[in-house]
């Protein structure tokens, strides 16, 4: 099993940005995809971002899509999500995802471990 902590979340305002991190721990995660999904108030959790497990391979939910980037550091199998020009609709619980294969991970079915959640509160 994988441990994954999340880091990075917090209170700003429309246009800021924020930087996510989500380190890894136990079993390793370097062979894996890894992804970004979250969960605003009263709705079902969303796919956001996932890399493959050697960075050549990114997908993006399109209402991030050039906002948004994911990256990950192989040696210490930390993933980022820098969040630029923040909207107040991006409010949610951000969660780190490891998924089940080597090349995406864009939905729920296909993760095996999950990080406890940062929350990103965006107000107007």
């Amino acid at each position: 099993q994988v441990r994954l902590v999340e880091s990075g979340g917090g209170l700003v305002q429309a246009g800021d940005s924020l930087r996510l991190s989500c380190a890894a721990s136990g079993r390793t995660a370097s062979n894996n995809a890894m992804a970004w999904f979250r969960q605003a108030p009263g709705k079902e959790r969303e796919f956001v971002a996932s890399i493959s497990w050697n960075g050549g391979n990114k997908n993006y939910a399109d209402s991030v899509k050039g906002r948004f980037s994911i990256s990950r550091e192989y040696a210490q199998t930390t993933m980022y999500l820098n969040m630029n020009d923040l909207k107040p609709e991006d409010t949610a619980i951000y969660y780190c995802a490891v998924g089940r294969g080597a090349i995406a991970a864009s939905r729920s079915r296909d993760i095996t471990s999950w990080g406890q959640g940062t929350q990103v509160t965006v107000s107007s």
